[in-house]
């Protein structure tokens, strides 16, 4: 009787499946994403629509280009540029050009992740990339910001009041006027102290969301909601949300102690600006962001007290994205040096040292 040859085939861990793809997750984070993105067309009408569409539209366009150029399957189904397009669109104000978002699609996808070899090898979140570069490019464009009609609408045929520059609410209605600007809340504490947004520290507005900015900002509670949703998913960890949203309020709280009349409180640096969309969806990115928990708890402490050092000193009100960028050049020696020890690895050094 001939014998049956048995193969075994070796091969790295881990062995079991978690019953979960990474399509699967990048669909999902964008799904969560889409209550706030609704939220802000809500607010600012086809001005935030055309930004949202004409960025992810960029952004797949520009993932298949690249991977038709590198010879290898277009995956565009795997949802990564979608999310991609879909956090760099947050990022950004309503009413921006299209061809402005499409130079921020080709520096997120083409440069910060196709130039690496593609998903899985860009050592920087390509959203934030895309954001910082756009920034830095086209700082006026970048800092124009609509204030929210409430109501969807794109014209404000009614009256609208808004802070102006001393922190006090006017009301700026006009017939026939296309789009309002004015400060953020953050441009407000930057140029002219606490007192400025006094009025918000304690409002609704900040948390349900109906004061200006990026398209991510406008509502804390959705994005909260979102984030929540991904840890009780166990899609992410706690670890990097929390030490993020820990820290920036622990140096909020110090600051304001020190200073009530310079620096705000705890409220405003947490559900003003883009801490909540950074601390849930950029910061935890699997790719950037450190493997091991206590790794994961460093990075998001660092993105956290770089945000608040960028807010409250250096010439830009906000500092999540830089913050991010940051910490995300620190991964490699982060993991280094918060890598676990190997079980038994201190009886393998005695038998290694008795041997000698």
């Amino acid at each position: 009787m001939g014998q049956t040859e048995n193969k075994l085939y070796v091969s790295s861990s881990p062995h079991a499946h978690g019953g979960i793809s990474s399509s699967r997750i990048m669909w999902t984070v964008s799904a969560v994403l889409l209550p706030a993105a609704g939220w802000s067309v809500y607010l600012f009408g086809l001005s935030a629509l055309m930004v949202i569409l004409s960025t992810v539209a960029f952004c797949a366009v520009f993932e298949a280009i690249s991977q038709l150029m590198a010879k290898k399957p277009v995956s565009i189904r795997d949802g990564s540029a979608v999310l991609t397009g879909l956090i760099l669109a947050l990022t950004l104000p309503p009413g921006l050009p299209i061809w402005i978002c499409g130079v921020g699609a080709f520096v997120a996808i083409i440069v910060a992740k196709a130039v690496f070899g593609g998903l899985g090898q860009n050592p920087f979140n390509p959203a934030m990339t895309g954001r910082v570069f756009l920034l830095i490019a086209f700082p006026g464009p970048l800092t124009r910001w609509l204030v929210p009609s409430g109501t969807g609408e794109t014209l404000f045929n009614h009256p609208v009041t808004a802070y102006d520059a001393s922190g006090s609410l006017v009301e700026l209605g006009a017939n026939n006027i296309d789009a309002v600007t004015a400060a953020t809340p953050l441009g407000l504490l930057a140029e002219n102290g606490a007192h400025a947004v006094a009025a918000l520290e304690n409002s609704t507005e900040i948390f349900i969301g109906q004061i200006n900015g990026s398209l991510g900002e406008t509502s804390g509670l959705l994005i909260l909601l979102g984030g929540v949703f991904l840890l009780a998913r166990r899609i992410i960890s706690w670890h990097i949300p929390i030490s993020f949203l820990g820290s920036v309020a622990l140096f909020a709280a110090i600051t304001n102690m020190i200073d009530p009349d310079h620096f705000a409180g705890i409220t405003f640096h947490l559900f003003t600006g883009g801490v909540m969309i950074g601390a849930w969806f950029m910061a935890t990115d699997y790719v950037t962001s450190p493997m091991f928990p206590g790794g994961k708890i460093a990075f998001g402490i660092g993105c956290g007290v770089l945000t608040m050092v960028i807010r409250l000193w250096a010439g830009y009100p906000e500092g999540v994205s830089f913050a991010v960028l940051l910490m995300n050049a620190t991964v490699p020696i982060i993991d280094r040096y918060t890598r676990p020890k190997k079980f038994g690895w201190k009886r393998m050094a005695a038998a290694a040292k008795g041997g000698e």
